[in-house]
């Protein structure tokens, strides 16, 4: 059993325009224990994805953004409450948005939600979180993981946030060397 306490309800969260706010990462590893820009990131790069409690197919750690933290803040702790991970919080992916069947309230009666998302590069896994008894983890490629998403958007914060996020942060690291800007 973990130590740590999922958050839950509604009642301190943040909304915008009707939509309520989300915030999430899309954790990452290098198999090779690196970043090697020799390698192709598609073969090199494995993403972590939980499973759904509500449906078939796999999802990113996301979850409702609160008041009393910062969106960056609620991005790790989601990591930590549905994937159990920890690691460093890299860039901003992009912000996405979606329409949840599952998450009307009065304040968001249409179900918009507007997800920030972030790159997290996974430095430990936990051995108990809180959502363990509900959620599974697994390590995927990213055309593994690109394929096994419950939703569009996900696969969008993937390929073209993540990916082309990955492949920008290798070019300007080679410029460095280079001494090129």
């Amino acid at each position: 059993m973990s130590d740590l306490v999922a958050r839950t309800g509604r009642l301190h969260q943040r909304y915008n325009d009707g939509c309520r706010l989300v915030a999430g990462c899309i954790p990452f590893r290098y198999r090779n224990g690196e970043d090697s820009s020799n390698d192709d990131p598609e073969s090199n790069i494995e993403v972590l994805m939980i499973n759904s409690q509500s449906g078939p197919g796999l999802l990113f750690p996301k979850g409702g953004w609160e008041n009393d933290e910062t969106v960056e803040e609620a991005a790790a702790r989601e990591a930590v409450e549905e994937a159990g991970v920890r690691g460093d919080l890299m860039d901003l992916l992009g912000y996405y948005k979606f329409k949840s069947k599952t998450h009307q309230d009065e304040f968001c009666p249409e179900g918009l939600c507007k997800a920030a998302m972030f790159a997290l590069l996974v430095k430990e896994e936990l051995e108990s979180w809180p959502e363990q008894s509900t959620r599974n983890r697994i390590w995927l490629s990213v055309p593994e993981a690109a394929q096994s998403c419950r939703h569009a958007w996900m696969r969008v914060a993937l390929v073209d946030g993540f990916l082309k996020w990955h492949a920008d942060k290798f070019v300007e690291r080679d410029e460095k060397r280079d001494g090129s800007d």
